[in-house]
């Protein structure tokens, strides 16, 4: 396709800042730029119809991690990592909740549940043993105690008796969030493209040449808010990981309330006002779901259904009305890499799966870069 004058002229001549990816990330980067730089020239590229990666395919969890979850990163982080990574999330929310308001992304405090199924005896005794502890190692942050143990009044099926409830998990509806971030952006008068795949950047001494598409622009400063489609950015520092939901047709008189995580958080359900939406299930096959394609897989479905039917919903008639996936960015650490990778280049990924959290931060933070 050979863009006209007006079409070069109107969105891809004196471009100060271009950001690679319409999602979370991307967009609070150029909120953030735009509060900086007021009168810069800002443009979004995003290779989908929609943002191709997580954020119009998460679950709308607006979470900050589970027991078990935060009990294994301290196994495998300093304790003060652990706390920086909380307090990241949490930030991350605030933002979030400040820029967009609770209203425009219907965020919803139920509270956060974990259940633990009768098989994983030891994990579910391990938790109840560390969560005096991290209650401790969260206090000064939260004020509070954050975990505690919940009686079994959802009926769930085949469970250990008791939950660990955290009052302090909401839930989001991650349409209108997305929406209200575009109109956000698109009100701050910064240029969003779809359908544009950047093949090649080169960087020269005042700034970087894009090759998008079938045409090629200059920008002053190049920022890539790609996530789980960096690693070959990122040279191998991010791998994709595919998320598999799907979402049940309406539930008459629906009790159920909340996030709810299963398993170190590999699978997590919640309402979507009378319906329940159910990921996860990843770990059953770590190198499949290690890929960028949108699809789903006959052993992870069936996993969800037959979890879905038989532990969170027993004994009764469910019909699954839609299925999806997104991708995530995850790698061998939970901190986000937020760098500059060369004179004009920098990057915001490896969100780790908490892109709702700390996608706003994040995005501040790779703005802040410039």
């Amino acid at each position: 396709m050979k863009l006209s004058w007006w079409e070069i002229n109107s969105w891809f001549t004196n471009v100060d800042y271009t950001i690679v990816g319409s999602g979370i990330v991307g967009l609070h980067t150029a909120l953030r730029l735009r509060e900086r730089f007021p009168d810069s020239k800002i443009i979004v590229l995003e290779k989908g119809e929609l943002p191709q990666g997580a954020s119009t395919k998460n679950a709308g969890f607006a979470c900050f991690g589970s027991l078990s979850e935060i009990v294994s990163d301290l196994n495998n982080h300093t304790e003060q990592e652990v706390i920086n990574l909380i307090q990241k999330r949490r930030n991350g929310l605030q933002l979030l909740r400040q820029r967009l308001g609770d209203a425009a992304i219907d965020y919803q405090q139920h509270g956060g549940y974990e259940l633990f199924l009768e098989k994983d005896e030891a994990t579910y005794q391990n938790c109840l043993q560390q969560l005096s502890f991290v209650n401790n190692v969260l206090q000064p942050q939260f004020n509070n105690n954050v975990f505690a143990t919940e009686a079994n009044t959802f009926g769930f099926k085949g469970i250990h008796h008791h939950l660990i409830l955290n009052p302090f998990e909401g839930q989001i509806d991650t349409g209108k969030m997305m929406q209200a971030l575009l109109k956000e952006a698109a009100r701050q008068h910064i240029l969003i493209v779809n359908c544009q795949n950047v093949s090649n950047y080169d960087e020269n001494s005042d700034g970087v040449t894009v090759s998008v598409n079938n045409y090629t622009f200059t920008t002053k400063k190049l920022l890539f808010a790609t996530n789980g489609f960096a690693s070959t950015l990122t040279k191998g520092a991010v791998k994709p990981a595919r998320a598999q939901v799907l979402i049940t047709e309406p539930i008459p008189n629906l009790n159920i309330k909340g996030t709810f995580h299963m398993d170190e958080g590999y699978y997590y359900f919640r309402n979507y006002e009378n319906r329940i939406l159910f990921g996860g299930a990843r770990n059953l096959d770590f190198e499949g779901e290690t890929t960028t394609e949108l699809a789903q897989t006959e052993l992870i479905q069936n996993q969800l259904e037959q979890l879905l039917h038989n532990v969170i919903l027993p004994n009764q008639e469910v019909k699954i009305a839609h299925c999806w996936s997104g991708v995530m960015g995850v790698g061998n650490q939970k901190n986000p890499i937020v760098q500059q990778l060369s004179a004009h280049t920098y990057c915001g990924v490896r969100l780790g799966g908490m892109g709702i959290a700390i996608g706003s931060i994040v995005g501040q933070e790779l703005a802040d870069l410039v």
